[in-house]
């Protein structure tokens, strides 16, 4: 497999479809291809497709939108959902001002801290806001949208092994993430970065 990175024909090509990119998004599209490296053509454009729509277009790690108010009413056991936090890992008065999403992909409730820090050797429980480093939030985007994290769908189910997808195939891959919403916009980044990488040498 060709090496991606800081490939010319790559940039050149994202660029002719989504315009000029500051050093911030460059940085952040090589941190995102080196994590996806061996990973299926398609499963990499939408990989980058999503952190595309999911950091506005940044490229960079970002904290879900919100408050400590916020985080409590959503992921706290004091909140509006204790069983369902409960079922997700924050057992604790305080857990959901401290598990909320953050990432790539907004990495979000204790046990999927647990779960991604296990697998990466990182202890992401004590140190949430390790999941902000932009080098292991593509790692755990990576590994989630692998795994089936974030949904419990993961991108086999839904992008072939080789070769490229279709434009259904991209949109029902939203469910790996956020059920539909967006699918067709996500599907519409994913199309352009599956050129770009074969023009990059993505095999």
């Amino acid at each position: 497999m060709t090496h991606v990175t800081d490939d010319p024909a790559f940039f050149k090509a994202v660029r002719a479809k989504l315009g000029t990119l500051t050093t911030g998004q460059v940085n952040g599209f090589n941190t995102l291809l080196l994590a996806c490296q061996g990973a299926p053509l398609s499963h990499a454009a939408y990989m980058l497709a999503t952190a595309w729509h999911e950091t506005a277009k940044t490229m960079q790690p970002i904290k879900e939108l919100g408050g400590p108010s916020y985080y409590t009413r959503m992921y706290d056991v004091g909140g509006d959902r204790p069983k369902f936090c409960i079922a997700n890992g924050n057992t604790c008065a305080g857990d959901g001002a401290r598990y909320y999403g953050r990432g790539y992909v907004q990495l979000t409730w204790k046990s999927n801290y647990a779960k991604a820090g296990a697998k990466l050797g990182v202890d992401l429980v004590g140190n949430p806001d390790l999941a902000m480093n932009a080098s292991l939030a593509a790692r755990i985007m990576r590994e989630g949208m692998t795994g089936g994290w974030f949904s419990g769908k993961r991108l086999s189910d839904y992008l072939p092994a080789s070769g490229t997808a279709t434009r259904q195939q991209y949109m029902d891959a939203r469910r790996i993430i956020n059920g539909t919403d967006r699918a067709d916009l996500v599907e519409d980044y994913a199309q352009v970065f599956e050129r770009a990488l074969l023009d990059g040498g993505w095999a």
